[in-house]
């Protein structure tokens, strides 16, 4: 067929044949420019992201179904900034480089059940040397086995403890501990603060390095930036005391924004030790810092309790010490200063009995040296463990481990804690306690430094209260310690929190004791801080105004996510 008679316009496209006709314009033709096209290529890769996260929050092994539900809430309902939050705080991550580190520490160091001589658990120490069978033993037995899951450390007995008077009295008592060193001194703290008790503990360190003694110090670089920037640090440095900044924190936004790569920044090293000469240990929750606690002064006195322990329970916080030093020190071997010594084969009656020197050479111990120095036990009758968690160790450890203590009661709970932001089955397991007629109390600060936490806290009152537990509030300041005694024979101390910071983001030390008389003195503390609380009753509760109430349960509804 021949169009060259075609005309233009529709003459020509009567001439064409169909398959040659060009398109006719039409109203519904969608065109697009260019602005238009980066738009929906932006909401399209907003899509893709948004489910993307949704998709690993759901996925990710070891969360709990509410922290599931609150991340998936948190992505939907705020599109940028859930996403913004889950990039930042969604996943526990310490970064690969520092875990490698960690692993490679750990790896290097005897298995930690080589450390002490394992103590069989057919009977505990007695003051008289011997062992003494009772049915208590066999009810405590599976709460050192829990301990032992976490940390791989056996039940050790051979330890003598000083509950020390006070937070002055303890900063005096470590210090009069590394005056008499001879050997190592090693100390990891949360936050180190420039201030008084601080700049004794750092003063008596340069004094320790100037005689001979090694000197290995660790302080969280977040916690602890105060006296990182000051001429404190500088000045120990220059005396020869060995230095480590835990987990730097760098620039916090860029450090976040590289949270796979470099860790989270919010993930800290909350752990408080102090091991001298290897034979003499420091555990609580008290920092190196004043009462005072200058950086959140409003709050003052911080109230907090330290315990002394000599024996072998030192060895196990050593491993602790020791493999977050070589993580960040690789080139200092700490592994030789874990090896149990021929005096540990001694078995649980090695520390010396009263009136002996607890020190080589016969130096005294600050507690010998007090004359109105708490209740303590003596004779190497304390069995003890110690334990180390952390996003790193085994998931879910430490709340694990308060729900069995819990469990155990039989007759009476004592809890004190700063922070009360529990999981599931904590709460159930502290209501269930107080539901089978043990007396279970909990005491928390009237006035609290994060009130994120506060409000998260009250909002388990009312179920806490109907089933039974006693709840009462510090009123003389910020009840720091963090204590459990359970029916006058085993309590626990340490660094841990009974909330979601201190279960998965933190690492954190503490101690399982098996001891009367050391409990004993515990329960006498937490006593005196009854004394000082005001008890809150279900009237008290019931009186909440509404938006408090409304407050309260959205914060704690967040709690998976905070």
């Amino acid at each position: 067929m021949s169009i060259s008679g075609a005309t233009t316009g529709d003459g020509m496209r009567q001439n064409l044949p169909p398959w040659l006709l060009p398109p006719l314009a039409s109203p519904f033709t969608l065109t697009v420019t260019q602005p238009q096209f980066l738009s929906l290529a932006l909401l399209l890769l907003h899509l893709t992201v948004q489910i993307g996260l949704i998709l690993r929050a759901l996925l990710r092994p070891h969360r709990e179904p509410a922290s599931r539900i609150a991340w998936v809430v948190v992505i939907l309902i705020f599109p940028v900034a859930g996403i913004l939050a889950y990039l930042l705080l969604g996943e526990v991550s310490i970064g690969r480089h520092r875990a490698l580190n960690l692993a490679r520490s750990e790896a290097r160091l005897p298995p930690p059940a080589a450390v002490t001589v394992p103590l069989l658990l057919t009977g505990f120490p007695t003051s008289s040397g011997g062992t003494e069978k009772s049915e208590p033993d066999l009810a405590y037995h599976p709460l050192f086995q829990v301990g032992e899951s976490i940390s791989g450390f056996p039940p050790c007995g051979g330890n003598r403890g000083h509950l020390a008077a006070d937070s002055d009295d303890a900063i005096a008592g470590l210090v009069a501990d590394i005056d008499a060193a001879r050997e190592q001194v090693h100390l990891l703290f949360y936050i180190w603060l420039p201030d008084g008790n601080g700049t004794r503990v750092a003063e008596a360190l340069t004094r320790a390095a100037g005689r001979g003694v090694t000197c290995r110090a660790m302080a969280d670089d977040l916690g602890s930036r105060l006296l990182i920037r000051s001429p404190l640090w500088a000045r120990m440095v220059e005396a020869g005391v060995r230095l480590v900044r835990v987990l730097p924190a760098g620039n916090p936004l860029l450090t976040s924004l590289l949270g796979p790569l470099r860790g989270r920044v919010d993930l800290r090293n909350h752990r408080k030790l102090a091991i001298i000469d290897r034979g003499i240990t420091w555990c609580g929750s008290q920092n190196c810092a004043d009462p005072a606690f200058t950086i959140k002064a409003r709050y003052a006195p911080w109230v907090d309790i330290l315990v002394r322990f000599e024996g072998p329970l030192a060895r196990q916080n050593q491993w602790l010490f020791a493999s977050d030093w070589m993580a960040h020190r690789p080139d200092d071997d700490l592994s030789g200063l874990l090896l149990p010594d021929a005096e540990d084969v001694r078995g649980p009656g090695f520390c010396q009995g009263p009136g002996m020197p607890s020190r080589p050479g016969g130096a005294p111990t600050h507690a010998q040296k007090t004359p109105s120095a708490p209740a303590s036990s003596g004779h190497g009758a304390i069995l003890a463990q110690a334990m180390g968690t952390g996003p790193t160790v085994r998931h879910a450890a430490m709340p694990e481990f308060f729900t069995s203590l819990m469990f155990a009661a039989r007759r009476d709970l004592t809890i004190t804690t700063p922070y009360y932001v529990p999981n599931e089955a904590m709460q159930a397991a502290l209501c269930a306690c107080a539901r089978r007629g043990v007396r279970t109390r909990i005491i928390l600060p009237a006035r609290n430094d994060s009130w994120v936490v506060a409000a998260a806290s009250r909002s388990y009152y009312e179920d806490l209260i109907e089933a039974g537990v006693e709840i009462h509030e510090y009123q003389a300041g910020l009840l720091h310690a963090k204590t459990l005694t359970l029916d006058g024979e085993i309590s626990l101390i340490g660094s841990a929190n009974m909330d979601r910071r201190s279960f998965d983001l933190n690492y954190e030390n503490n101690v399982l004791i098996r001891d009367p008389t050391l409990t004993a003195a515990i329960r006498q503390r937490q006593e005196s801080y009854l004394a000082q609380s005001r008890p809150v009753t279900s009237a008290m509760v019931a009186a909440w105004p509404g938006w408090r109430r409304l407050w309260n349960n959205a914060i704690a509804m967040l709690g998976p996510v905070l």
